[in-house]
């Protein structure tokens, strides 16, 4: 099963790194993409959960973001990193700041966020 959704800051992604950490699903890895204007998550379980988690994670998600239809270049990396390559070759070849992907990580988002706020100087509405 998989779950690919778009999210609108980086609150709402943490919210959502929480929840699968919280509690106990099968993830086979969860990718965090980071774009100008939003948050893409991918979440990959390793086996099937019942259809009541299944609409329990869905309806969690659909509250917090949408669900995100993939452009040829984020399928592109998707694809890249579920194939087993570096997240610093997939970030360098595609252009994409892969925030995290694997074990589900709030640190490496915190940590992304307070160094780009710090780079730039004030906090962009999607890293809120």
């Amino acid at each position: 099963m998989q779950y690919l959704y778009y999210l609108g800051n980086a609150s709402l992604t943490l919210r959502v790194v929480e929840y699968f950490n919280r509690n106990d699903f099968p993830i086979k890895f969860m990718t965090v993409i980071n774009q100008f204007d939003g948050w893409i998550i991918n979440v990959k379980m390793k086996s099937f959960v019942s259809v009541e988690k299944d609409k329990d994670i869905r309806a969690f998600l659909s509250e917090l973001g949408i669900i995100y239809s993939p452009s040829d270049l984020i399928s592109k990396v998707l694809s890249s990193l579920e194939a087993g390559q570096s997240l610093v070759n997939v970030m360098k070849r595609y252009k994409v700041a892969v925030v995290s992907h694997g074990r589900p990580q709030p640190d490496e988002i915190e940590v992304f966020r307070q160094s780009y706020i710090r780079g730039l100087g004030y906090c962009p509405q999607n890293l809120a």
